[in-house]
């Protein structure tokens, strides 16, 4: 009887992947996804908040006449601002907003969030109508206040006539025109920032309110004790978002420049808009640049101690 053998087997061998040509890990491919995302913002804000800022202080060193002029002045655009009463008033007036239209606005937004959280037939379409007045221009905006609020002829003159209040000028009253333009830039981002909070909302999770109302938790200890404390880095960000809109955002210039252009007697005159009047009014625009990197320095340093206080929204957390 012959038997036969089988020639070994040959080990297998695994190719090896060509040089040069590493697969790429799914850690890395998400990384690079993230890159592509980000390039466009990131090149947006390179090239039109991170040049102009280097370039403007730049030019804070120079006196500029708007002409193409430039003389090198050192530190004398910074000088003047010590004695600059119109910038004082600008300071104040800015400070005065702030600490009135941020902490409005985020009480009115959370409380509209709160309401539309729930499902309800129609949801949709009063979610919409509170954002509606986000989505039109600042300038629009302002030209329909200024429609509705001119002197006895507006349309609230005619509104307030039966209780006696039609002469009342709300635009024209130095001690009625900012608290006027506070309530319709409140009335402008509280679209916005419902739907922030509304997002925010939506990751609290139900199962522990749930649990907290079968322990016996009232309506106010289910809020303050489970979904404010869940709320608070969302929270945080709207109304880190809101000081900085409300310092040099749209509304703290287009509006303001529509409705009274920072009258009646200064009343309304936000630091922007004091900037925008030393540039391209007084051709000014060495002391305009000084003064924007001082008011972007104090931004930078008042966001900055926001977040070391609050451990950036995490507050008690480690």
């Amino acid at each position: 009887m012959v038997t036969t053998t089988a020639p070994p087997s040959k080990p297998l061998v695994k190719a090896s992947p060509a040089r040069g040509k590493a697969p790429l890990t799914r850690k890395r491919r998400e990384a690079l996804a993230a890159y592509a995302f980000l390039a466009p913002d990131a090149i947006g804000l390179l090239i039109f908040v991170a040049l102009p800022m280097v370039l403007a202080f730049g030019v804070a060193f120079f006196k500029v006449d708007g002409f193409g002029n430039y003389q090198y002045v050192g530190l004398a655009n910074y000088k003047l601002m010590g004695g600059d009463d119109q910038l004082w008033a600008s300071l104040k007036v800015t400070a005065i907003y702030v600490v009135t239209f941020v902490p409005l606005a985020f009480v009115v937004s959370f409380a509209l969030a709160m309401l539309v959280r729930n499902h309800f037939r129609g949801i949709g379409w009063v979610r919409s109508a509170f954002f509606l007045p986000h989505v039109v221009s600042l300038v629009v905006v302002g030209l329909i206040w200024q429609f509705l609020l001119v002197d006895k002829r507006g349309a609230l003159s005619k509104l307030l006539a039966p209780f006696g209040l039609s002469d009342v000028s709300f635009l024209g009253t130095p001690s009625l025109a900012l608290g006027t333009y506070v309530v319709i830039s409140v009335w402008f981002v509280m679209g916005y920032q419902m739907l922030v909070l509304l997002a925010g909302l939506k990751d609290v999770p139900k199962e522990l309110e749930d649990a907290a109302q079968i322990d016996g938790a009232s309506t106010w200890q289910r809020f303050r004790y489970v979904i404010w404390p869940l709320m608070r880095p969302t929270s945080f960000f709207v109304v880190v978002n809101s000081t900085i809109g409300a310092v040099t955002g749209l509304q703290a210039f287009d509006l303001v420049f529509v409705l009274t252009h920072g009258g009646p007697a200064r009343a309304t005159s936000t630091v922007v808009l004091y900037i925008y009047e030393q540039a391209f009014t007084f051709n000014n625009m060495g002391y305009a640049a000084a003064l924007t990197t001082v008011v972007v320095a104090i931004l930078v340093a008042c966001t900055g101690l926001m977040f070391a206080f609050t451990k950036g929204g995490r507050f008690d957390e480690d």
